[in-house]
């Protein structure tokens, strides 16, 4: 065999047409692909998205329908100024660019103000501790009553004159306020009304008889004498 003919093996017509066909398949393949790709991600289609904010929730799901979007409600506030129901907050924002078909997730406004349940703070934790997982959750705090005890421990939560325990579920627009220990007994605020009459551990007699020692009487003083016959009734 010759070179002539060794060559001659591989320029065959047979061999010619194979090669042409590979290259034409390769040829759709790349075309195929590249529009295919294009028709598939909607490549330079551009919708715009709406601005939401204050329509209610059917007013939103018609605009967007009517723009080829759908929408889905993903999570609640409150705000006492809007009316029930209305959008919020919007994602993506409105302006944005999307193609058709996105999902559209709102933030609608809820009837009524969100509750929280009181964190594990009382007699557990310092005022700065409780004061910053309050702000944190929301909730607006007073200026807190101090009554005797270790400097800058929480010893109570309090709500409208009322005691609250841990777990109670309140209102994120009612105000709280902390009762912290002052560090001693000179300068305690008596002022505190308590609606538990053993606040603390301490029972109403014991509070009583501290007060009275603390004023210096003896057996024999008459706020003694009316304290026993008050028992004694």
């Amino acid at each position: 065999m010759n070179i002539k003919e060794f060559f001659g093996k591989f320029v065959s017509k047979y061999i010619l047409l194979n090669l042409m066909a590979m290259a034409i398949l390769v040829a759709l393949i790349v075309f195929g692909v590249k529009y295919g790709l294009d028709e598939y991600t909607r490549h330079g289609e551009e919708i715009e998205v709406p601005d939401l904010y204050s329509m209610t929730f059917l007013q939103a799901k018609e605009l967007l329908e009517l723009n080829g979007m759908t929408v889905l409600v993903s999570d609640s506030g409150h705000n006492k100024k809007m009316a029930a129901g209305c959008v919020l907050a919007q994602n993506p924002k409105a302006g944005s660019h999307v193609k058709s078909g996105r999902i559209i997730y709102v933030t609608l406004n809820s009837p009524s103000s969100p509750t929280f349940a009181i964190p594990d703070i009382i007699d557990n934790s310092s005022y700065r501790e409780a004061e910053a997982k309050l702000t944190a959750m929301g909730f607006r705090l007073l200026a807190p009553k101090y009554i005797a005890g270790e400097k800058d421990w929480v010893y109570g939560v309090v709500s409208r004159g009322r005691n609250l325990g841990v777990g109670d579920q309140v209102s994120i627009d009612v105000p709280l306020q902390l009762v912290v220990g002052n560090g001693g007994y000179e300068g305690n605020d008596v002022s505190i009304d308590y609606k538990d009459a053993d606040y603390m551990g301490n029972s109403f007699e014991e509070d009583v008889f501290e007060e009275v020692g603390a004023g210096g009487a003896t057996e024999s003083d008459p706020m003694v004498d009316d304290f026993e016959e008050v028992k004694m009734d």
